[in-house]
């Protein structure tokens, strides 16, 4: 501990308790994802407060929704896999601020989000599916190593998780960042979009 303080001091940088951020996103993803990626749906929580109180139609709280806490997890969405269960907590807000205002809104909620996010020509509103969002985003990333082979990042991937293999061919390894498995996992949905030019 003492070495950790003399490190922190003679380097002049603030010593972090636990998993600290970089860049707006954790350093360190570790079993506990739910605590881990808690602090968007907190986020997401205190912009909701904030609004408390206004007197907001279902043309606004559309847009709010829409241009404001549905881009809050779009960066952490387009790294990591946010847990079903967070995702969940999430939709779950969205939809009670839609139907009553707030949070913990009593108010019946006349349609599921599921439902809700269908696009409008399908009966839905067009809110995010946000777990099918954030699949999306991961699987940008992974067309990006195909697409963009020389960038830094692909580069480091490459080498670090498939040297001999191209991507969608590529296994999770062992010990693999939750970066990386995260990316890994939307493979499928570029396999399932992907069409060969001859």
């Amino acid at each position: 501990m003492a070495a950790q303080e003399d490190l922190s001091r003679l380097m002049g940088v603030k010593q972090v308790l636990g998993n600290g951020t970089y860049l707006g996103l954790p350093s360190m993803v570790g079993r506990g994802k739910k605590s881990t990626f808690a602090y968007v749906k907190d986020r997401i929580w205190k912009r909701i407060n904030s609004w408390r109180g206004r007197a907001l139609s279902k043309a606004g709280k559309e847009i709010m929704i829409k241009s404001v806490l549905q881009s809050i997890p779009s960066y952490v969405m387009s790294v990591y896999l946010i847990p079903e269960t967070t995702i969940k907590e999430i939709e779950r807000m969205l939809n009670s601020f839609w139907w009553g205002g707030g949070t913990n809104s009593g108010g019946i909620k006349w349609l599921a989000w599921d439902r809700m996010s269908y696009p409008k020509e399908y009966g839905g509103l067009g809110f995010r599916n946000l777990h099918l969002f954030n699949m999306a985003m991961l699987a940008k990333q992974g067309w990006n190593f195909i697409a963009k082979p020389n960038t830094l990042v692909a580069k480091v991937y490459k080498a670090r998780y498939f040297p001999n293999s191209s991507f969608l061919a590529s296994h999770l390894g062992s010990n693999p960042s939750y970066a990386w498995r995260s990316i890994w996992k939307s493979r499928q949905v570029l396999t399932n979009g992907c069409r060969w030019r001859i």
